[in-house]
């Protein structure tokens, strides 16, 4: 057993964050957590039907050759498609979205087929990020320092097909590489090596995963260039990467600049404020620290649970600020490598340091992450 996998089992039993949670009556927070499947249909459903429309807005200008009408439609689609890996499936593999486990499940299979999505390497990840938020010994989910970009080659892959920018996107060539390494029993990166080192039964969930994805899209494209519509394979398995534009912008702030080893979701996260069409394609994560701090709420009630906590929390971002704010930091983090923005709490908010210690640590209701943890690490 290698370093990085001796140093995960270290991780659970030796490192136990003290999560610092605003102060919120218990049955409230309950009515908060509770599932609705109409509410569920919406986001999930909805999603997937502007994903439809777009997809046959390209399909249709296609076959009557309307060229811009048809950059235009394709760019949207993959706008629209981009938020299927890592943001749907993200949500659904909370199971948080739908009151009926089974739905949760079934979407999340629907999402994860058309986003080259490897759900059962992201519930072993995703859990040590959820319990370890940027505690650099149990979460290697996300990394810092990370580079706010506007580079012009990453730009002009974000508003076109993205081959490699890998940044909070979706790329392609590293996604089909990491999907055709894991059908082969190979895992391409070491923190996904040290998940797996100790559960081989796991491991092979995600490899018989892969394989599936291989043999859908396989099919697609196959089936795509028998029917003489080659533009299907494009618009089915090739949307994820056109168009990563928005998925960027929206998605980078969640961490980017702020600090580590600090239990305070308020410190490691950042809220955002979004026009309804983006909150709607990001599945609310944009209401990310109330997401880290009560995880088991569904994501179409992360506004509700802000304006009950709202006293206590920092006040949310623009997506301009929140860009300003983590520009300025990379730019002060390439004079002072070790500096990290500090965010500002109102007065009225408490902290970790004043939090009420004789309180049981993490009660199961507070610290839930919904049905995300795989039974191996549960």
């Amino acid at each position: 057993m290698n370093a990085d996998a001796r140093s995960l089992l270290d991780v659970r039993s030796s490192l136990k964050v003290k999560w610092y949670r605003s102060p919120i009556e218990r049955e409230t927070l309950r009515q908060i957590m509770q599932r609705s499947n109409l509410r569920g249909a919406c986001q999930a459903v909805g999603h997937l039907g502007l994903w439809c429309l777009t997809g046959s807005a390209a399909y249709y200008m296609f076959s009557q050759e309307l060229w811009v009408g048809f950059a235009i439609a394709l760019s949207l689609h993959g706008t629209v498609g981009s938020f299927f890996k890592g943001l749907a499936t993200h949500e659904l593999g909370h199971g948080t979205v739908f009151r009926t486990p089974a739905l949760n499940k079934l979407f999340l299979r629907i999402y994860s087929l058309l986003g080259w999505w490897n759900f059962h390497v992201y519930a072993m990840s995703h859990t040590y990020h959820h319990r370890y938020t940027l505690h650099p010994e149990g979460d290697r989910e996300v990394i810092l320092p990370k580079t706010p970009t506007l580079k012009a080659l990453c730009l002009l892959q974000l508003f076109t097909v993205n081959i490699c920018f890998a940044t909070e996107t979706v790329p392609m060539f590293q996604t089909i590489r990491r999907t055709v390494y894991n059908a082969m029993n190979r895992f391409d990166t070491e923190w996904h090596k040290a998940l797996y080192q100790a559960h081989p039964e796991a491991r092979a969930q995600a490899v018989r995963w892969a394989r599936i994805l291989l043999l859908f899209n396989a099919l697609v494209i196959a089936g795509s260039f028998m029917a003489g519509m080659p533009i299907l394979a494009v618009l089915i398995s090739g949307h994820l990467f056109i168009g990563n534009w928005l998925r960027y912008f929206v998605g980078l702030p969640m961490h980017c600049g702020l600090r580590e080893n600090v239990p305070d979701f308020r410190l490691c996260t950042r809220t955002i404020t979004l026009n309804p069409i983006a909150e709607f394609l990001y599945w609310h994560m944009n209401w990310h620290a109330e997401h880290h701090m009560f995880a088991g709420v569904p994501c179409y009630k992360l506004a509700q649970l802000h304006n009950t906590i709202k006293d206590d929390m920092p006040a949310p971002r623009t997506l301009i600020g929140a860009w300003r704010e983590m520009r300025q930091t990379w730019r002060r983090q390439q004079k002072e490598p070790g500096y990290q923005f500090d965010t500002p709490l109102p007065p009225t908010a408490g902290t970790h340091l004043t939090q009420d210690t004789t309180q049981k640590d993490d009660q199961s209701l507070e610290s839930s992450i919904g049905d995300l943890a795989p039974s191996v690490l549960s």
